[in-house]
Order: structure tokens, then sequence, then C-alpha cells
């Protein structure tokens, strides 16, 4: 079997790196990162417009493109070496996906060809104050409401909670999890940017308080969606997390053979040499495991959800090691405010953590393979 990437994803991906390299260089990641928004709507107009990246794993009859996993993590990749600051992963990977996988034929007609056009910022929101990723870190309730539901409670950590048009939030009804729509300005619903040590990936929290809900898909069936949906995540974060790594491998080998100490390039030394052949066999590892996890993704095979808590648990560890020795690599010059290092250092550390850190996944791994 191949493994390898086809000329048209390879294509893709060099479009997707020139975009990137235009839309998303650091002078604009830093001025973005220090918005309440976190993202240039000009860009992601651009971005449906021109490569149609909100549209692409969205199915043809909803006005997407249907391309596969696969095609998604090499976008996804490309995203995470240049630290774009816009709501794609959780508008595109959480919602769209959410939708997508929900079977709810109704919402999936009304909700994804407005993602698909980048008319809509959308979010999910299950992850409360408790901060578990799992089913019993769900605890807010939703009642009947006439034709409708009301939604009582908090959730933490959402991503572009504060931006997202449409929010799909996990609540439990008597019959169990649940999955609802809520339009970000319906009354009751307060939205609070929360303060994080990553700035460039905006998260929110959000109060509901009586807040109307239209359900999607069964009424108890939300775990199995959101099990899915988490392990499709972790496969995209995967990849994120890659690219990340693979940047931050450059930057230090390009910096070791740039810097002379003593009459010769750092990189000559031995130290130098040992950490950047380190990176580099984790880099090269973290990208086996997640491109096997793409392609999981994209068969929806029974491997995906060992493969993607296999390819979470390595690639994070992977890209924050990577991260620490860049500046390792660089020095005082690393340490310092000016320099992009310490921008992949927190993305690292808050990818490291989000859907939960290596130490979970490989309890998860270890449950779903029966150990």
């Amino acid at each position: 079997m191949n493994f390898a990437f086809t000329e048209e994803q390879e294509q893709l991906r060099e479009f997707v790196r020139q975009f990137m390299d235009s839309y998303s260089p650091e002078a604009k990641v830093r001025e973005l990162m220090e918005t309440e928004s976190g993202y240039d709507p000009e860009t992601w107009s651009l971005m449906a417009d021109q490569l149609g990246l909100q549209s692409l794993i969205v199915p043809e009859e909803y006005g997407g493109q249907g391309f596969g996993y696969v095609e998604l993590i090499v976008v996804l990749e490309e995203m995470g070496r240049s630290l774009l600051c816009a709501p794609f992963f959780s508008t595109v990977v959480l919602a769209a996906n959410t939708l997508i996988h929900s079977g709810d034929e109704d919402a999936k007609a009304e909700l994804l060809p407005g993602i698909a056009a980048g008319e809509t910022i959308a979010t999910l929101a299950f992850t409360e104050e408790s901060g578990r990723w799992g089913s019993d870190g769900i605890t807010m309730v939703a009642t009947p409401n006439g034709d409708g539901w009301s939604l009582s409670g908090t959730k933490m950590y959402v991503l572009d909670g504060h931006t997202a048009s449409l929010v799909i939030v996990a609540a439990c009804t008597d019959q169990g999890i649940s999955l609802f729509r809520v339009a970000g300005d319906t009354d009751g619903l307060t939205r609070t940017a929360l303060a994080t040590m990553d700035t460039t990936r905006k998260q929110a929290r959000l109060d509901f308080d009586g807040v109307s809900a239209t359900l999607i898909g069964e009424d108890g069936g939300g775990w199995t969606v959101l099990e899915r949906v988490l392990d499709l995540a972790a496969v995209a974060l995967a990849a994120e997390q890659v690219g990340g790594a693979q940047q931050c491998l450059d930057t230090a080998v390009q910096y070791a053979k740039d810097r002379v100490q003593f009459g010769r390039p750092i990189g000559s030394f031995q130290a130098i040499k040992h950490k950047c052949a380190d990176m580099l066999l984790e880099v090269e590892s973290a990208k086996s495991a997640a491109y096997y996890a793409g392609w999981c993704a994209a068969e929806l095979n029974d491997e995906l959800p060992s493969v993607a808590s296999l390819a979470k648990a390595y690639c994070s560890e992977a890209y924050f090691h990577t991260t620490a020795e860049n500046i390792q690599i660089h020095g005082g010059i690393g340490f310092t405010w000016e320099h992009s290092a310490h921008l992949y250092f927190k993305r690292a550390k808050s990818s490291e953590l989000l859907f939960g850190d290596p130490t979970y996944h490989r309890e998860l791994l270890a449950q779903r393979i029966g150990i």
C-alpha cells in the first residue's frame, strides 16, 4: 500500500504554503494575537474564496468540495507551520465534523453551506470547569422547553467561542448526552474571552442562562458522535503539531549553520549536532504517526480510535521537545520576546493539553486495545 501523497495533494500543500507565507507571516501573527477576535476577517474570506479551505471536507451536496481527511491534514500541517491565527480548527475540524457525523440531514443542509462559504464561524462547546475531556466531564443539563430545549450551565476552554456565530453544545438530557445548536447572539448566552498562555489560539468561557437551543441528531446520541469527532480532532491537531515541529527544526538547523562561534558554525559542534539529529528523528517519527492517523481518519476504519490517541500522544511530546530544543540552540536570542521561538513553544504547550495530554491518551490507548 502506498502512503505517499499524490501530486494533487502536494500541489495543495504548495498553494496553502504560498498563501500562508503571504497572509500569515510572523508580523501578522503577532498583530492578530494581540486582538480580542484573534483573526483577520479579510484573510478568512480569502481562505474561502481563493482556496476553498473551509469547504474542503464538507460534502459536495452541502456546498463543499468533498475531499477526504488526508487533504485536511496537508492543510493543517501548513497552518501549524505558520501559526495561522484564524478560527479554522474550531469551525472546520470541530463544528463541521460534528455536523457531518451527526446524522441530522436537516441540520447539515441548513448549517454546512454557511461554513463551506466562509460565512459562518462555528465551534464546539463540550468541556466544562472540571477540565475533563471524557463523557464524565459533561454535566450541563438540557431541559425541554416547548418545541425546543433550554440550556443552563457553563462551558470552558471553547475555541473561538467568543466570536463564533454558531455554537454546538453538548449537554445531558434524560436520554443521555445530546448535541444542541445555539446562535452566538442568543439571549441568555454570555461569552467571555479567556486569558491564555498561547494567544495565537483564542479560547472563551460560555455561560448559559436558560438559553434556547435546537437538538442536533438523536436525543441521547451525542456522545457517539462526539467520541468520533474528538478522535478526528486529535488526528487534525497531530498534523498541525507536525507542521510546527518541522518549522522549528528548519529554523534551528539554519541558525546552527549561520551562527559562528570560536571561528566556526555552531552546527559543527557535537552537542548541537546531536540536538538537531534528535529533533529530526522526532519530527520524522511524528510525521509517520500523523500521516497514518490521517489515512485511518479518511477511511474511518476500526484502527482510528487507537491510532488517534497514539498520534496525539507522540506528536504532542515531539512538538514540545522540538520547540524547547529550538530555544536552546538559539541560545540567548531564543529566550527573547522578539524571536519567534517562544510563539511555537507556547502553541506546543497548549496543543499538548488540548483534547487531553499524552498521559491521558496513553491511558485511553491502553483501554482501547484492551491492555
